[in-house]
């Protein structure tokens, strides 16, 4: 976290932990027909209620929440998101603990929904869901990401670090590599995904840390492409101490995003 992002941290967390519940629950705001979906670490179990205080405060609402978390909080749920729990924020339980599960669980269970993906340790701007699906009534056929990196090649056809794949200013017609970030949110239409999407053996063998790349690279196999919004939406604020224990920090500062990516090209023979 950057040192100039403490205070609104701090002021946004403050204030949406003070949040009466009664007001998030009873909301009679428009609904929007997605399903959010995410998944959490035990290093921010703690201070996960503020993310879904966040989403629960959107202009518009999901149909749905879901927090995937492993079996082993199915009896030592927080109390802070217990009493967060009604008929639009859900918690469910997976035996498995890489981040994939916040999305391939949820197609799993709901295979015709549009599902839009979050991270759990940062704070939403009320706009954000609402202007993600805007976007997806223009290109309804597609990912779209708010923010997304371009994967990049070098002249001889090999992968550069991933900290060298740049930042999208803007989507090109056709482009294959556009690859969205999750933190900034990630809307999949139904049925984008090859049919592979949910082999658990391959995840833990090419993917494990990389749920973006792997959800990317199933999307190609199905033909399926990705943009980025045309409209900058605001990014999402994060949440101070949540990120001591991070994907971020593994994949990018060993890069082992770009090794990630080699073996699930060479395993599925993805050429670009």
């Amino acid at each position: 976290m950057k040192l100039s992002e403490i205070p609104i941290s701090l002021y946004n967390s403050v204030k949406l932990h003070l949040t009466p519940v009664k007001k998030l629950k009873t909301s009679n705001k428009q609904r929007l027909p997605v399903i959010v979906s995410l998944t959490s670490i035990p290093s921010r179990i703690k201070t996960l209620h503020i993310t879904i205080r966040s989403l629960l405060s959107q202009d518009i609402l999901p149909e749905k929440i879901i927090l995937w978390l492993n079996d082993s909080y199915k009896n030592n749920i927080p109390n802070q998101l217990k009493k967060l729990l009604d008929d639009t924020f859900e918690i469910r339980f997976s035996p498995y603990t890489f981040s994939h599960r916040k999305l391939i669980h949820t197609i799993e269970n709901f295979p015709n929904s549009i599902i839009i993906t979050c991270d759990d340790d940062l704070i939403y701007h009320p706009t954000s869901l609402k202007l993600l699906y805007k976007e997806h009534l223009k290109n309804p056929n597609v990912v779209i990401g708010n923010r997304c990196r371009r994967i990049t090649y070098d002249s001889n056809n090999n992968a550069l670090p991933y900290l060298q794949w740049p930042f999208a200013t803007k989507t090109y017609k056709d482009e294959k590599l556009l690859m969205p970030v999750g933190a900034f949110l990630v809307l999949y239409p139904p049925r984008v995904f090859d049919e592979r999407f949910n082999n658990i053996e391959l995840i833990n063998k090419l993917a494990p840390k990389a749920d973006d790349l792997w959800f990317k690279a199933m999307s190609l196999l199905n033909n399926t492409l990705s943009i980025q919004v045309t409209k900058k939406p605001y990014f999402p604020i994060p949440i101070i101490a949540t990120q001591k224990y991070s994907l971020k920090k593994i994949n990018t500062v060993r890069d082992y995003n770009r090794i990630q990516w080699e073996q699930i090209t060479n395993y599925f023979n993805l050429k670009f």
